[in-house]
């Protein structure tokens, strides 16, 4: 790294559901956890690790500015529809060495908040999902 302004910063984040732009998005995550067992190895004291599975979780930050959410999700899960979506997420900071797109597949939001406000206080959203597959389409290099 040649300099500070090359760390990415989050503000050029954007996001899709589908095919439509998240503008309201303020943040999102997505992790991928390894589920490991303990196996035992003679010879040595302490039990070695071996990834079996993976966990994919993530979860979307928006400001609330509309519906967005109970109406993508609400009409489908009330009539007992598991409905699943692609999301899209895109860094591109204009003074980093490039930009990141990672494609979240097979997404199924774990909740649906009808309600969450409070005064004097900006309305936010977030909607934690779980995913089974991902694939970068751009990575950052040097």
């Amino acid at each position: 790294m040649d300099s500070a302004k090359r760390v990415i910063s989050g503000t050029w984040g954007e996001v899709w559901l589908d095919s439509d732009k998240v503008s309201e998005c303020y943040g999102l995550q997505a992790k991928v956890g390894f589920n490991k067992e303990d196996i035992a190895l003679c010879g040595q004291m302490a039990s070695d690790k071996k990834v079996t599975g993976i966990d994919c979780t993530g979860s979307l930050r928006m400001h609330k500015v509309n519906s967005r959410m109970a109406q993508v999700i609400g009409q489908y899960i009330r009539n007992g529809r598991d409905i699943r979506f692609t999301v899209i997420s895109k860094l591109n900071d204009p003074d980093a060495y490039g930009a990141e797109r990672v494609v979240l597949k097979n997404v199924s939001f774990n909740d649906l908040t009808l309600a969450d406000w409070e005064a004097k206080s900006p309305g936010k959203v977030e909607s934690p999902f779980t995913f089974t597959d991902y694939e970068f389409l751009d990575m950052i290099g040097t």
